[in-house]
Formats: structure tokens, sequence, C-alpha cells
């Protein structure tokens, strides 16, 4: 990689224009490291630097990150109309109160605030997509601001919430603001689209204290998650309580135990009307007889547990909802590939419509995992990598509205 390269983590903003609008908050120094992340997924960045975003940030630091020249002031090219190669976005961060009030009363004093003023003209006529990342001391939060953010609200300007801290609106992670600029400009048919996403273990209890517990930590549930939020879906990922906690602007619940997550699943599809359901959770297949109160000792010679099978939670899924369109999943070991794909197509047979078989011969370390689509008698598909499997995901329910039409 040379220098201004950076690693491609994705392609969602692939062949994107990303206006990167610095204002004159402190948080303006992590900027050139927002904008190699959003290049990260394909975008091209453009930088446009305010005076006072210049105290805190070099315009040197944020050529080199964009590879782009920075709009630091207004030319007879007329950058703050960019009509030569309009943006996809224009993203506000971080976002003063004084840029926010300016932009939601149409003021345009300055080259930054010109250019903002052409792009929420352009959002208007639904040519972009304007998103404002407020970052400021909260006693700059004032009533003044409140109706200034409501107000650009109703234009269509997207608000990313601010990390709260020490009575400061903060920037927010760059994984969250990639993350939002890549559901702005989404025209994926997923977009909207509501998606349930089950992920990680369903612990048992055997007393207060103790539990057991399988080894799937859930990486791939978020992945799978990542990647339809990404592309701009209503997706909500009921996560298993284990070591692996799902990244926190994707919009996940936990469960506790294995009742719990029965639970959830049942109150998520029973309160709204989910297209699709991803079941990738390593569900338990078998609980205590009996759950003891309280801790028990420690000094017990021997200690029997009588195991009884819990109930088949995407069984009951699919008695109650038989209109939703399950992807579940078939993990086994000690098999050959063929009789792998023998169950996998068993079950199709019973009425699931897609399954993702592993075998546990094929399960290495990290992302190493690979896992075959089997939707029926053709051959499966087969994908190598947990992004690739939560790529492959998401095609497929894409192909699937595609198929609807």
């Amino acid at each position: 990689m040379g220098d201004h390269d950076v690693p491609r983590e994705g392609h969602h903003l692939e062949g994107k224009r990303i206006a990167l609008v610095v204002t004159g908050g402190i948080a303006a120094f992590k900027t050139p490291m927002l904008a190699r992340a959003l290049r990260k997924q394909g975008a091209e960045v453009v930088a446009y630097l305010s005076d006072e975003g210049a105290r805190y940030v070099a315009e040197d630091a944020l050529c080199w990150a964009t590879t782009n020249p920075v709009v630091t002031h207004l030319t007879p090219a007329a950058e703050h109309l960019a009509d030569a190669r309009p943006f996809d976005a224009w993203l506000v961060a971080p976002a003063t109160a004084n840029t926010i009030n300016k932009l939601a009363w149409g003021i345009a004093d300055t080259p930054v605030s010109s250019a903002l003023a052409s792009a929420l003209g352009r959002l208007e006529r639904g040519q972009t997509k304007l998103l404002v990342a407020p970052t400021m001391h909260g006693s700059l939060h004032t009533s003044i601001l409140t109706e200034a953010l409501r107000r650009l609200d109703s234009f269509g300007v997207q608000v990313i919430t601010p990390r709260e801290g020490y009575g400061k609106h903060n920037l927010p992670a760059d994984d969250v603001l990639v993350a939002e600029t890549c559901r702005a400009v989404s025209t994926s048919s997923l977009r909207d689209v509501p998606v349930l996403v089950t992920g990680g273990p369903t612990p048992v209890p055997l007393d207060n204290v103790r539990r057991i517990v399988n080894r799937f930590r859930g990486r791939l549930g978020a992945l799978v998650c990542e990647e339809l939020y990404l592309r701009g879906a209503a997706v909500h990922l009921i996560h298993g309580d284990g070591a692996y906690h799902p990244p926190e602007h994707l919009p996940f619940t936990v469960a506790r135990t294995s009742d719990d997550y029965r639970r959830l699943v049942h109150e998520a599809l029973d309160a709204r009307p989910y297209r699709f359901g991803v079941f990738s959770a390593g569900v338990a297949d078998y609980r205590p007889a009996e759950v003891l109160p309280g801790k028990t000792p420690s000094q017990l010679e021997s200690w029997s547990v009588q195991l009884v099978p819990t109930a088949k939670v995407i069984d009951e899924v699919r008695a109650r909802h038989p209109e939703l369109y399950m992807v579940t999943f078939k993990y086994l070991e000690g098999v050959t590939f063929d009789e792998l794909l023998a169950v996998a197509r068993e079950r199709i047979d019973r009425g699931y419509p897609a399954i993702v078989a592993n075998l546990g011969e094929e399960m290495g370390a990290g992302d190493e995992q690979t896992a075959y689509l089997v939707t029926g008698p053709t051959s499966p598909l087969r994908w190598h990598g947990k992004r690739e499997i939560a790529r492959g995901i998401a095609d497929h329910l894409e192909e699937e509205l595609g198929n609807e039409g």
C-alpha cells in the first residue's frame, strides 16, 4: 500500500462523493482519520475547512487524508455550488452551534456556510443528502439550537446523535459517522425493510451464579446486522449474552438466558411485521431440569445435573409467523459435506426457505469460517470469512426482494 492508500473494509460508499465539512470545534483534529474511514468504504472525499476549523486541524493533513485539495476559499470555479461534480452527501463533522444556526436560518456569509446553503438547496431537490454531527459544550445547547435542529430535521437534514460525556456533545466515533453516511446514501432494496437478526450464545442457568454456555460469541450475527444496517435496513439484533459485545451504534437487545432469548424473539415478531429473520444465534439445545436457588456450595464432592431439551424457537416462529422469510443456520461436526447438505435440505422440505450450513471441521480462528447457503436442490453458494458470509446473506435478501417484484 502507498502512503495515501487505505485498506478497504466495504463497498457501501463505492462510487460516492462525500463532502466532509470541518468547522471550528476542537474535535476537528480527528477529521483526517474520519476522512480515511470514509475512504475505507470506497468514498471519494473532499474536505471543506472553515477558518475556525483550521485552528484545530492542518489543511495539509486533510489533503493527505482525502488525496484531494481542501476547499478553504471560493474561486471562480464556484466550489460552494459543486456543479461540475455534485456530492452524494455532505457530512458536517464537527458541526458547531454557529454553523448549525447559520444553516437553519439561511445565512451564507463564508465559504463553508455558502457551500452548506447550496447543499441544503440540493437536498430540497432530492439531489443530495445532508448530515450534521452537533459537537459543542453542553451550555451551548440552548433553546435556540434546539429550534434550529428541529428546523433542519423538518428540511430533511439528518442530525447524528452526539456522544455525551462530561457535559459536552462529543463527536461520535468514526464508525458511527461512516455508518450513518452509508445509510443515508444507500440505494439498496433493503432500505427501510424490517429485518430481525439473532446471534450469540443463549446461556442456561444452573443456579444463580453458574451457567452452561456454548463457545459461539455472536460476532457473525453482529456483522450481519451491521451489513444490513449500512444498507439502510430497519434491522434489529437480539444478541445472546457472552464475551462479545456488538458495536454500540447498532440497534440490539441482549438476551441474558435461553428463556430470555425465546421471549425477546417472540415479542419482537409480535410487535412488528418483520419481512426477514436471520437466526444465527447459537441456541442452547438443553437446559437443566431444575435450576437451583442461590449459589450451590463449592465444597460438594459431586453435582449431578439432569438436562432436558429446550424449546425449538425457530419451529415456534415458523408456526406463528408463516409469512416471515427465515434464514436459519445449521452447524454439524463429524459428518461429510454431502451429509451436511442432506440435513439442510431436509429442513427446507419442512418449510424453511434458506439455510446457512457449517461444518465444524471448516471452522478456523477469527474470520476463517466457511458457510454454504442452501436454498434447494441446486449447488449451494460457498462463502469464506464472516464478512463475506454477512454480505452474502444481505445479497440473498436483496435477491429475494427482487424475485418478489
